[in-house]
């Protein structure tokens, strides 16, 4: 839904998101990128956060300041308390607040069971879910401060917590991972439901096979390419555009009444498409 994002032919999205201040974690690069620039181009202001590349964030950032609206890079890694919490009280400084907070930053570290070490197990539990957490309960400190402002949106506030297709769908070879996302889909559940009241939305997106650096053995070839459509009804492999476009629409007023949901973008993958053909 966004031209500049990606390729022609994209309807473009009105600025929705005017005057709102949004936070995207792990926005230098892949999934993260596309929906920092999408949300810049609804009008949103955005803060780019990063672990490292810093030109690619500086990059990041002069797209989305070439949409007329505020960006800043900034680095911090999400497992670590100390600069989540500095980050988010830097944005209410420089922007006055926050009212989005996109959860993305994500990794992996893969292995066989039997191989995989306690520090690769506990890295990717430490950034995908324990990031998750510190990013939400900073954002959600800030939304029940400030509560609704009307002129702004519906909502006091929105988390996005980005997720998987493996909350649901095992992954052999990948345990920490999956364990991980599946974590998530409780953390935003339990997290909806405490924050609802306080009219703060936390939903999740799960993205399916995206073209991005963490899984570009999966495509880079048409052999890979070809072995992983067999697993996408749809027939194609997803851009990271494809999930910036339901981010955006989602922490959008026209998702108001959206609490607590997954919304999976996967042509299809958690259809079962071995079962396409009776089992």
């Amino acid at each position: 839904m966004t031209t500049g994002v990606d390729g022609p032919g994209r309807p473009v999205l009105p600025p929705i998101l005017r005057g709102q201040k949004a936070l995207v974690t792990g926005a230098n690069s892949g999934i993260g990128k596309a929906t920092a620039i999408a949300l810049g181009q609804a009008g949103a202001d955005v803060v780019v956060n990063y672990v490292s590349g810093r030109e690619t964030a500086d990059e990041v950032v002069r797209e989305i300041e070439s949409f007329g609206v505020r960006a800043y890079p900034h680095e911090a890694d999400v497992s670590q308390e100390d600069q989540v919490v500095a980050m988010v009280a830097r944005m209410v400084e420089e922007f006055g607040t926050i009212d989005i907070m996109v959860a993305n930053a994500g990794l992996q570290r893969d292995a066989a069971l039997t191989e995989m070490s306690l520090a690769q197990w506990q890295k990717v539990l430490d950034v995908n879910l324990t990031g998750q957490f510190l990013c939400a309960r900073e954002a959600a400190k800030e939304f029940k401060r400030r509560g609704v402002v009307p002129e702004v949106s519906r909502s006091a506030g929105k988390i996005v917590c980005m997720s998987s297709v493996h909350q649901i769908i095992p992954w052999a070879g990948h345990v920490n991972y999956a364990a991980s996302k599946g974590g998530v889909l409780m953390l935003m559940q339990t997290l909806a439901q405490e924050l609802a009241p306080d009219r703060i939305r936390v939903n999740a997106v799960a993205p399916g096979a995206i073209r991005t650096p963490i899984n570009r053995d999966a495509w880079a070839t048409p052999e890979a390419e070809a072995d992983l459509l067999g697993l996408i009804p749809y027939r194609r492999v997803g851009d990271p555009v494809d999930i910036a476009d339901a981010v955006t629409v989602l922490v959008s007023d026209l998702m108001d009444y959206v609490v607590g949901t997954t919304i999976y973008v996967d042509g299809g993958m958690t259809l079962f498409p071995g079962f396409a053909t009776g089992g």
